[in-house]
Formats: structure tokens, sequence, C-alpha cells
């Protein structure tokens, strides 16, 4: 594929990406990163780089802390990727996971790094505090999924293929849906997440009523690039008071993975790049996985959509990627 006819879209993980030593690799390597996570623990009053390398409180899977950690990690990312590839690799879309919509915004121009870490550091402390309840995975379709969330008072928080959702509720509900659930789909078991709440559903609500003053006070710009909005499934409007409501209503609706990656097939995109955070029991940076890997290659194979697939999660396959676009 010549570089006229790449189509790249540049992809964001959410929470649940996060591991103790991300991002310690390159905060080693580049003298850049470093900076990063200086002006990352300026804005956000402490340290977020032991927070991510050392975590010596056990802080990291807080979601108060997760979010402003995943967010700086996956900038330190991109931003090596660019410096090692001389921005030779122009992007036409960007698109994140629930959190990771958040650096897609960045990585578009419509955020400036530091505005983005004071959004999720509001955004993960408010749905920290408020959060209740937990997620469990089930691999079903969203159909068969709704009925049987409904019927246990639980919500549908994500939909990443078209079939497997996540639903989120309070314990007993999600006790009493597995339980219903490995009745009707003996073959399908419900996978616990851990999470600090029932994240996208209603359950958020009054965490996404006080995260709306601090939408309305955030400055944004109109996007460089196409974005794509977990709400929506499709792209965001080319307006800032559209994209600051559609980040409101992300909080408590269903994080709409599989229409975003429609939207993605639909309008041409050929090479997908996912940025930072990592998922495996690897002890260093380099044996970690990418989070999204998985999920958009198998659609890529549903949809028979003829795509590339990049990782830059760490420093090894930050440099793998850059050397792979230079051609």
């Amino acid at each position: 594929m010549s570089a006229d006819d790449q189509r790249i879209m540049y992809v964001f993980p959410g929470q649940g990406s996060q591991y103790k030593g991300m991002g310690s690799d390159i905060h080693r390597d580049y003298p850049s990163v470093r900076r990063i996570y200086e002006e990352a623990g300026d804005v956000l009053g402490y340290d977020i780089a032991a927070v991510s390398f050392d975590d010596p409180e056990a802080q990291l899977d807080l979601t108060r802390y997760t979010q402003p950690a995943l967010l700086t990690h996956q900038f330190a990312c991109l931003t090596i990727f660019k410096e090692l590839s001389v921005n030779s690799t122009t992007p036409v879309a960007a698109a994140g996971h629930s959190l990771g919509e958040y650096t897609a915004l960045v990585s578009a121009g419509a955020l400036r790094f530091a505005d983005a870490l004071r959004l999720v550091q509001a955004r993960g402390e408010l749905m920290g505090e408020y959060g209740e309840g937990g997620m469990l995975a089930i691999a079903i379709d969203l159909d068969s999924a709704r009925p049987l969330a409904d019927k246990h008072y639980c919500g549908i928080g994500s939909h990443n293929l078209p079939e497997q959702v996540v639903v989120g509720g309070i314990g007993a509900d999600l006790d009493a849906l597995a339980e219903d659930a490995a009745k009707l789909y003996p073959r399908r078991r419900a996978v616990p997440l851990k999470t600090e709440g029932a994240f996208h559903t209603y359950y958020m609500v009054t965490a996404a009523r006080q995260f709306r003053s601090v939408l309305d006070a955030c400055v944004m710009q109109n996007p460089k690039i196409r974005v794509l909005s977990n709400y929506t499934g499709g792209y965001h409007e080319a307006d800032t008071a559209s994209i600051k409501s559609r980040l409101f209503f992300q909080l408590f609706n269903t994080v709409n993975w599989v229409g975003c990656l429609q939207s993605a097939i639909d309008s041409g995109v050929n090479t997908f790049i996912e940025f930072g955070g990592g998922i495996g029991r690897a002890e260093t940076p380099e044996g970690m996985r990418p989070n999204l890997e998985s999920i958009i290659k198998k659609t890529l194979r549903l949809c028979n959509h003829d795509a590339a697939y990049l990782s830059a999660i760490n420093g090894l396959s930050i440099k793998e990627s850059a050397r792979v676009m230079q051609g």
C-alpha cells in the first residue's frame, strides 16, 4: 500500500489497559516523554510518573488515577511515534474507547493535552465518587443482552463486538443476571471486570450532571481531523458544543464501539494504529499486548474489510510501527 493510498486512523484504548510500569521504558529513553510527565504532574498536582511506574500506594486501578495515567501514556506514545516517523504519517481520523475518546480529541487538535488532563481528572474523580456496582462481559449479541439486562435492572455499558457486550449494575443484580445467563447461554460465561462502578449506564447520571459544568468551562477547538463518538457510533460534528454534549451523554450511555468501527470501515479507513496502554501479565512494558487489537481484527474479519493494524504501546512497538509507516 502506497502512502497516497493509506487512510489512517489513530486509536486509543480505555480503562482496563493500565498496568504498573506503563510508560517507564519510553520515559527512560526519551527526553520529550519526561517533559510530558512533568507537565502532567504539574497539571494534576501529584506525581503521575510515580503512580504509573511504581504505584507504591496501589492507586493506579482507582478511576481517578487510571484515567489521567492512561491519557498521559497514550499521548507520550503518540508523541514518540511522531518523532520517530518524522511526522510522515497523516491520519484521516481518530477514535478512542471511553476514556480513549479524550486522547483521540487531543490527537485531532480539539483539546490541548493539559486541558484534556483536567477533564479526565475531574471525570475520573466523579466516576469514582458516584460509582456503584460493577460490570460483566458476556459473549452474546446486543438484542439478546438488552432484555436480560433490563430484567435485572442492569444497563449495557459497552458493545464491543457483534457478539460481545459489557453490562453494569449493582452486585446482587449482576449475580442474578449471571445466573440467568448461564442457564440461557451455558457456553457463554459472564466474566467480571475490575471497575469501580457500572460505567456507561444509568448509574453514572449523577456523575455526568456534575461533569457537565467542567465540560462547559473547557476550552475546545474544532478538530482538524474526524473523531468518532462513542455515544453515536458515528463521527463528531465539527462543532465544539456538539462534541461536549456527546461527551456528556457518553458517561451514562453504551459505548457503541461496534458502531465506531463500522463507521471507520464505511469511511474507507485501511490502517489502524493503536497507542498506549497494554494487557497481559508481563513484567515489563515490552511484553504487554495491545488492548484493542483482538477486537479490531475480529471486526475486520467479520466485515471482510482489508486493513492493516499496527500498535505503538511501548518503546519496541513504537519503533517498529514508525519504521513500517516510513516504508
